[in-house]
């Protein structure tokens, strides 16, 4: 079956997140945007495992369903279609010194069940990693040391090195990458078949690397925050199990990956060069006729996904990466109905707006993607159906985001003097 997934999320014992982020909230906003399979995040954290565990209660093999006490009150009525199932995810963060260079690595595991995450648990806890502090716990280890006690724990735990080209965090970043996933994982290398891409890159820039033409590429939001859930996504084809979605995700051919969901990825925040503090953003091209070198402060300029992208790349026809699966650009749709009322997205306008047309549509997914624009014009209107037809037919106006700044994409007008 069919299925959209986001396996990486985190909860609210992470910084820097929404309070609702809950399995309760988590729950309601999948059915609200459409997406079938939730990563829990963070089941690292003793005290989210034992809120999980409270909470959750088992569905298909390895994965969870929300007890109905725990329903929220929601306009998109539950039904046996987009009843929402949970999978045990967490992201760790590897701060480490490799070759010479201090490397701050990013990874995303995926668990068969709350043993196989509470043996994981308690390896970390027998190295004195302290991993209550945060969701996302830093530890002091190698990623490929991290890799080997995940497999210690259980072989089929699933390992995804996250957000791949993030300068700051990832393992093909600029500032604290590598320049291959071999080089970070070496021998056990092997292990890893998929990556998750980010959110200032698509698949097609990926496909200029041939370094990657053996991972399969997946997309997920690392949201933090339930609203925001589901703004990278990808969409399985498979058996709705552990077992499923393990086996699309090793599956070298990746025929049971039906594609990914992403944000325009010059919106993402570390697409282009520059320095935020000094209003300065360039493109790759920009940066090397600078030098790399900001003319205002005269320090090294961030260097931004798309740059690194080019660094790495040694492919000039996309077309010749095997096995390519679709990939659908897409804008929330209260960014949308924001920029078509030119009234804040987090307005009570925005807010009625949004409900109303879910509602009608059955998800925001459903609106977005699924339903043809003749029906939208005739159900939602001519703008939203100008405005939806404009976004998956790649008909926007772009000002890139650059060294922590994030970017914008518009579908009516240009605003950002670019």
């Amino acid at each position: 079956m069919k299925f959209i997934a986001d396996l990486h999320i985190h909860s609210h014992f992470s910084m820097a997140t929404s309070k609702q982020l809950t399995p309760e909230f988590l729950d309601k906003w999948g059915r609200i945007k459409g997406i079938k399979l939730i990563g829990t995040g963070d089941f690292t954290h003793p005290g989210w495992l034992a809120e999980l565990k409270d909470k959750l209660v088992p569905a298909e093999p390895g994965l969870y369903r929300l007890k109905e006490e725990f329903k929220q009150p929601c306009f998109v009525p539950e039904t046996t279609e987009n009843s929402v199932r949970f999978i045990l995810s967490a992201e760790i963060s590897n701060i480490y010194k490799k070759q010479g260079k201090v490397r701050k690595v990013h990874s995303l595991l995926l668990a068969p069940g709350f043993q196989e995450a509470e043996d994981l648990q308690q390896v970390l806890q027998s190295r004195e990693f302290n991993i209550t502090s945060d969701g996302r716990p830093i530890l002091g280890l190698d990623a490929k040391l991290l890799l080997d006690m995940a497999l210690e724990v259980s072989t089929e735990m699933v390992f995804i090195p996250a957000h791949i080209w993030t300068p700051w965090f990832s393992v093909l970043g600029s500032r604290s990458g590598f320049n291959t996933i071999e080089a970070c994982f070496e021998d056990l290398a092997v292990h890893i078949h998929a990556l998750e891409t980010g959110l200032s890159t698509d698949p097609a820039m990926n496909w200029m690397c041939s370094i990657l033409d053996n991972y399969n590429l997946i997309s997920n939001y690392e949201a933090h925050s339930p609203e925001k859930m589901g703004r990278n996504a990808t969409l399985f084809d498979t058996e709705l199990s552990y077992t499923g979605v393990k086996e699309a995700l090793e599956d070298r051919q990746g025929e049971k990956l039906a594609g990914t969901f992403d944000m325009y990825p010059q919106a993402g925040k570390y697409h282009y060069d520059g320095h935020r503090k000094c209003g300065i953003c360039w493109s790759p091209k920009e940066t090397v006729q600078h030098d790399g070198i900001c003319p205002e402060c005269g320090k090294k300029v961030t260097v931004g996904v798309a740059h690194r992208v080019v660094e790495l790349s040694d492919r000039f026809n996309i077309l010749e990466r095997p096995n390519r699966k679709p990939f659908y650009s897409i804008i929330p749709l209260k960014n949308m109905l924001s920029e078509m009322e030119m009234v804040g997205e987090k307005s009570k306008r925005i807010a009625r707006l949004y409900e109303m047309h879910v509602a009608k549509a059955g998800s925001e997914y459903q609106l977005l993607h699924y339903m043809s624009i003749e029906v939208i014009r005739e159900e939602h209107g001519a703008t939203l159906a100008e405005a939806i037809g404009r976004m998956r037919n790649h008909e926007v106006f772009i000002h890139e985001g650059f060294d922590g700044a994030y970017g914008k994409v518009q579908l009516f007008r240009n605003k950002s003097g670019r």
